[in-house]
């Protein structure tokens, strides 16, 4: 593969936030490369600080789908400030996502100040149909020397999460990271049930499958000239 190749899958990979088809499986093989990219990823010390559970069973997908999560008001005020409310907003801001994407309900004017009533969000379909959903475990007693707040430890994890992510890309698998899973009482719950030791923390959960429609929504990046200086801030 060129540098072009691994360029091009770069900007190819993108999250799925739609549904599966529940009737067309990742293959195995497929699963276990992205397990093993997971296993060279750079991380802090090389303390390899993650376990990742592979969830593949219908029935407790199925079980797990039914959990709810309660969403917080400040992620619902902090999201609202994010959001483009039109194509050419977006295209303008360049970053941020387009306002379609979440619940009527949090586009309103009070969710601008976090208030939403009742802002439950269910994982259903999303997990139900998924091919499998891969749990990211984060050991937070494993992390480099005199790091406090193991800010290497987290970024470790988002290395370990690109590389498969990369993977699946290549593979023409869909990839959508779940933060849902990370948040309580929805971690307690869900440890409870895999019986996760109290030690580890779920930090994010990554769904993987094949979509049953392709959605294209505008995405959008910021120019290098927007983000780069050289020898200097300002220059």
């Amino acid at each position: 593969m060129s540098e072009k190749d691994v360029l091009q899958l770069i900007k190819d990979r993108k999250s799925y936030r739609g549904p599966f088809d529940e009737n067309r499986s990742v293959d195995p093989s497929i699963i276990k490369d992205m397990l093993e990219a997971a296993t060279w990823a750079p991380t802090a010390h090389n303390m390899q600080n993650f376990k990742i559970i592979v969830v593949d069973d219908r029935s407790l997908l199925l079980e797990l789908s039914e959990m709810g999560s309660r969403v917080s008001s400040v992620f619902i005020e902090e999201n609202y400030r994010q959001l483009s409310f039109s194509e050419d907003e977006l295209k303008k801001k360049k970053t941020g996502i387009l306002a379609a994407q979440f619940p009527p309900g949090w586009l309103t004017p009070e969710a601008q100040k976090g208030k939403v009533e009742d802002p439950l969000s269910g994982l259903g379909g999303m997990i139900s149909k998924a091919s499998a959903l891969l749990l990211v475990l984060y050991d937070p007693k494993r992390r480099a020397p005199a790091s406090e707040g193991d800010s290497l430890g987290i970024m470790s994890l988002g290395f370990m999460i690109e590389n498969m992510w990369l993977i699946a890309a290549a593979n023409g698998v869909s990839f959508h990271v779940v933060t849902a899973f990370g948040n309580e009482p929805l971690q307690s719950e869900v440890k409870k049930r895999l019986k996760v030791p109290a030690s580890l923390d779920i930090v994010l959960g990554c769904r993987i499958g094949y979509p049953t429609s392709e959605r294209k929504g505008l995405r959008v990046r910021r120019d290098i000239e927007d983000f780069v200086s050289y020898n200097g801030y300002e220059n």
